[in-house]
């Protein structure tokens, strides 16, 4: 696996561009970014397709700052111990990038996957960015809303460059995770930067098509976990999606094209489907035919489809807004995940 040295030449500027700012001072340039001071709490907000509800309360953790091309950027950092920073004696720590859904926040998504309690359990590190204006640009067609559709992906970049030099994020076990809108953010990073990622996974989120098309560029692991129910964005797709007069929302592919497509970048060959307790399991083996594909010859792609679900996180005790369906219990998708993130090979 390249190391994230030779990763970084594959980004023209992104070094260069990350600042981190201190919190209650103005912004100035420099070539070397500093960690910004920390900050304690967060709101949730309430919004449409990311299920905001307003009622997350703050965790300990620290929120942090960075500059991107000239957009300050914030994020709530978790660390894996009670140590604000790391020591040299610590060796380096997988990273997990969590992004929220439309309309909601960091401290929402944290609530709602308790994700930072299940990754402290396995020593991991986990960043939760603030999307500009509740929401990520998980298309590449350019909007009046996000004029840049390259904007959030060089910032996840920056990000892991980041962590990686100051909170000693391991950059061959860097991990993206997301709800809805967020989702579809992973795996937008995941299909078009690859070589950043050692896995990626969804809930809620498909790939765009259309005008906005993403396309997987090489292999990566992925799982897809999609509710059979979802009524906000269906199992099947939105491929005519309606009208939004705030921020266009953007047609998708099907959940299973969604894999079908990661599984086809990967080299895979012919999935196999499984019936599990209260959800089916699809899973495609990455083969090493692809460009980069010696370098996973065990991952795999996987799309669990939950049964009795819908635009929600499995597991989750929060309850979702009206109108978003029921959550599961047949899996816990924040351990699932998390699992899948330590060991994505073909499982059972």
């Amino acid at each position: 696996m390249r190391s994230f040295g030779e990763r970084s030449r594959r980004w023209p500027g992104v070094l260069a561009l990350a600042l981190v700012l201190p919190l209650a001072g103005c912004a100035t340039d420099s070539d070397r970014p500093d960690a910004a001071p920390p900050s304690s709490g967060s709101s949730a907000t309430s919004g449409s397709t990311g299920g905001g509800t307003g009622t997350a309360t703050a965790a300990p953790g620290t929120r942090e700052q960075l500059r991107v091309d000239g957009d300050v950027r914030q994020y709530l950092l978790h660390r894996p111990s009670s140590t604000p920073a790391p020591s040299a004696a610590d060796g380096p720590r997988p990273l997990v990038v969590a992004f929220h859904g439309r309309g909601a926040d960091a401290a929402e998504l944290r609530a709602k996957t308790r994700l930072e309690k299940a990754a402290t359990a396995r020593g991991m590190l986990v960043a939760f960015p603030e999307g500009l204006g509740h929401g990520w640009g998980a298309g590449t067609r350019a909007t009046r809303q996000r004029p840049d559709p390259e904007l959030d992906v060089r910032f996840t970049e920056a990000l892991v460059e980041h962590l990686v030099r100051t909170e000693r994020a391991d950059p061959e076990r860097v991990y993206v995770a997301g709800f809805s809108n967020g989702g579809s953010m992973a795996l937008r990073v995941a299909a078009e930067r690859p070589r950043l990622l050692a896995g990626a996974a969804s809930v809620s989120g498909q790939l765009p098509t259309g005008d906005a098309a993403v396309e997987p560029t090489g292999p990566v692991p992925v799982m897809v976990v999609y509710g059979a129910d979802d009524p906000v964005r269906p199992l099947a797709g939105l491929p005519s999606p309606p009208p939004d007069p705030e921020e266009p929302i953007l047609a998708t592919r099907s959940a299973r094209d969604t894999a079908a497509a990661f599984a086809a970048a990967g080299g895979a060959g012919e999935p196999v489907t499984r019936e599990e307790e209260g959800y089916d399991r699809t899973v495609w083996r990455l083969g090493t035919g692809a460009p980069g594909g010696d370098r996973r010859p065990d991952g795999t792609v996987r799309l669990l489809v939950v049964e009795d679900a819908g635009h929600t996180w499995p597991g989750s005790t929060v309850p979702p807004p009206e109108g978003f369906g029921p959550v599961s219990r047949a899996l816990d998708a924040t351990d699932t995940i998390l699992d899948f993130f330590a060991d994505p090979g073909p499982g059972r």
